[in-house]
């Protein structure tokens, strides 16, 4: 079964500062049918405005992915941690049993755009950790790249998660194919672009929730950059 959900059925929010949309119950925003999907609690796709950012706050217990598309974010955290994420790393913070950050948009001259993902950890209470790693466009050109992971597999990001994250980018006759483990959850978010996934198109902002499916179809890319979910029911 696969369900779809449309870039302009998300909420959204207008800070001035801050234009983010929420694929999931967040902040103002709440929709009790859209609370997370396995244990993926957020999916924000986020623009901040230059010279502007988060101020420092207190997160526990999540595993928080910053997914940069354009521009740049500053990092800052009590871990000791302060570096700038650039278009094409992962960053996972994992908060475990308390941490503070702040990220600010680290390109002087224009908006940063990126996806800040949360998801619910395996293990609570842990000592918080990070990890950032660059994944090249040659990675994920006409593949689904595994860029995070429990066990840091294929060069991926650890996480404290019983999920698995793919990036891919398609264009014309590149396409992938995934074998869905039986009893595992799926989410495909199209960041940018159209893709047809499971012979359905999607484009810039969709989603498409899976259960109870053999097999990932992705194909008839057009300039389409893809986040692919493995997840625990």
């Amino acid at each position: 079964m696969m369900t779809m959900r449309k870039s302009q059925e998300r909420g959204y929010a207008d800070h001035g500062w801050l234009k983010s949309y929420h694929s999931f119950s967040f902040a103002g925003y709440h929709d009790p049918r859209h609370m997370g999907f396995g244990n993926l609690r957020v999916i924000n796709e986020d623009r901040i405005a230059p010279g502007t950012g988060f101020g420092a706050h207190g997160h526990r217990d999540m595993e928080i992915i910053s997914y940069v598309l354009e521009g740049a974010l500053s990092h800052k955290d009590s871990m000791g941690n302060e570096t700038p994420i650039l278009p094409g790393e992962v960053q996972r913070m994992s908060a475990g049993s308390g941490v503070v950050h702040s990220e600010q948009n680290y390109a002087q001259d224009k908006t940063t755009h990126f996806l800040q993902i949360w998801l619910l950890p395996a293990r609570t209470g842990i000592e918080p950790g990070y990890a950032q790693k660059s994944f090249s466009e040659a990675q994920k050109r006409g593949r689904l790249c595994l860029v995070a992971s429990p066990d840091g597999a294929e060069g991926s990001v650890t996480l404290n998660a019983d999920a698995r994250l793919f990036a891919g980018l398609f264009d014309g006759a590149e396409s992938a194919e995934m074998t869905l483990p039986a009893g595992r959850k799926t989410y495909v978010h199209l960041i940018r672009g159209e893709l047809d996934v499971n012979g359905q198109t999607l484009t810039s902002g969709d989603a498409a929730l899976i259960e109870n499916e053999k097999q990932l179809r992705l194909a008839n890319g057009r300039a389409a950059e893809v986040l692919v979910f493995d997840l625990e029911p």
